[in-house]
């Protein structure tokens, strides 16, 4: 089973996905794991930047791969819009969802005012993580779609108002019945 969690910055992926593999024995793959390593020694989306993120993906899939079926592995990603690389990322993780699945889709969102809230949080600078204000402010505005918005198992799920905890149930209670 592949648990991909999709949200623009700061709408609490990696804190509920930690959350979520506590209540179903998962493992979690958060996207900051694969791409601190191209941050740190390489410029942003550069072909060297993409490279890496590709190299890193490819040896953690792998991993995946060798995993217990029933272990459940969570991701989470900000994949929105259409574009060569993001296209090409998202085929990725649909075929890992094919090879290990059934692979489910969470689409986070939350409103501005508690995005902007929560991406300004001071450790999320430790984590390597985006802090900018701005950055919500354009995501809410662009709206680009989210992607696997057309996957059979989706979830919509407006984070605004919930704790980790509750966020993570109600996640583990939809997989449960789907």
């Amino acid at each position: 089973m592949i648990i991909v969690l999709n949200g623009y910055p700061g709408v609490g992926k990696l804190t509920i996905g930690q959350e979520l593999i506590s209540k179903i024995s998962g493992r979690l793959l958060d996207i900051h794991s694969v791409y601190n390593v191209a941050f740190a020694l390489t410029e942003f989306k550069s072909p060297e930047f993409i490279e890496t993120v590709e190299k890193i993906e490819a040896i953690a899939h792998d991993l995946i791969l060798k995993l217990p079926v029933e272990i459940p592995v969570v991701l989470t990603t900000v994949l929105a819009g259409s574009s060569d690389w993001g296209n090409a990322e998202w085929q990725r993780i649909v075929r890992l969802g094919r090879e290990r699945g059934p692979l489910f889709v969470v689409h986070m969102h939350c409103d501005l005012e508690e995005n902007i809230r929560r991406i300004e949080a001071a450790e999320r600078s430790a984590k390597r993580k985006p802090r900018d204000a701005d950055m919500a402010r354009r995501n809410h505005a662009l709206g680009k779609v989210l992607a696997g918005i057309d996957e059979m198992n989706l979830l919509k799920l407006d984070v605004t108002t919930l704790s980790p905890t509750d966020a993570a149930t109600k996640i583990a209670e939809w997989i449960q019945k789907v």
